[in-house]
This record gives C-alpha cells, sequence and structure tokens, in this order.
C-alpha cells in the first residue's frame, strides 16, 4: 500500500533513508555516552560502507526483478512444443530403466 504523501516512493528508498539517519545518529548517541571522537567516526564510516553495500544489493535486486518477467517470457518454447532428449523418448518417457541391469550411464 502506498501512501498519500508519495505514492511513488519505494521500499528500498526507505530503508536507506533510515539506514542514512542512523548513519548520523549512532555516532552522536556514541559520543554522549562516552566513546572518543575516533571511535565514533570509525563506527560511522564502517555504518556508511554497510549502508553503501546494503543500497547497492537493494538497486541490484530490484533490477532483477524488473528484468524477471522478460527473462520468463524468453524461456517460454513457442508453439507450444516441449524439448525432449532422446533417451528419454527411447525409454518411453519413464526414465533410464533396462533389464540388463546396467543404464546406459554406466
Amino acid at each position: 500500500m502506498h501512501s498519500a504523501r508519495r505514492p511513488h516512493d519505494d521500499p528500498a528508498g526507505d530503508v536507506v533513508r533510515w539506514a542514512s539517519f542512523s548513519c548520523l545518529l549512532v555516532p552522536v548517541v556514541l559520543v554522549v555516552y562516552g566513546t572518543s571522537f575516533g571511535g565514533a567516526a570509525v563506527a560511522t564510516l564502517g555504518l556508511v560502507a554497510v549502508t553503501a553495500a546494503c543500497r547497492a544489493m537493494l538497486r541490484y535486486s530490484e533490477k532483477a526483478e524488473r528484468a524477471a518477467p522478460a527473462l520468463a517470457e524468453d524461456r517460454i518454447p513457442r508453439g507450444g512444443r516441449r524439448r525432449h532428449s532422446r533417451a528419454g523418448s527411447r525409454s518411453g518417457g519413464r526414465g533410464c530403466h533396462t533389464s540388463g541391469g546396467i543404464s546406459p550411464e554406466d
């Protein structure tokens, strides 16, 4: 369901916005509770790196999701034909059962 104020927003964008907010909030909280500025800066850099990696993966998955219907359409055989392997056709479509006890792969 889309909100009335931003109908074009995507959920991944919301996640990235909250992560960016956290990248700003966490160092402030760390400094308030006694962590050094250097420690807070390192934590900030780590959070920024993780946020950037997650954003890249979210965008990649969104692209893959948009491309999936087009790829699935290309995989559907035209004309309703199904492909059969020759081995499946010779054995009557029931697998590789032979009377000699030795399968063709042996």
